[in-house]
């Protein structure tokens, strides 16, 4: 079974992350990410509007099980992560988790 938490810390470390909230509706409009992964307390309507664009787009969005501030940690930053919108995967095998 994989672990989301270092999943996404992996991708974090050797992939390539966008982080917060307007960035992840640019990239969904876009189209140039491969998966957005959203807090659980991401404000509602940004949320919406996130998951509307990634949908047009066809990118897989993840609600992570827990907070901005539990999200901004396993990143390993010391602020609130409500969204994270990966471009590269690196050595990650978070796609593993949504197939699963």
């Amino acid at each position: 079974m994989v672990d989301i938490n270092r999943e996404i810390e992996r991708a974090v470390k050797t992939g390539k992350v966008f982080f917060g909230c307007n960035s992840a509706v640019k990239n969904a409009l876009e189209g140039k990410v491969k998966l957005i992964i959203l807090a659980e307390n991401c404000p509602e309507k940004m949320r919406r509007k996130i998951e509307r664009y990634s949908k047009l787009s066809n990118i897989p969005v993840l609600i992570y099980k827990g907070s901005g501030r539990e999200l901004g940690k396993v990143c390993g930053k010391p602020f609130m992560v409500s969204a994270l919108s990966i471009r590269e995967f690196g050595d990650s095998k978070i796609m593993e988790v949504l197939e699963g």
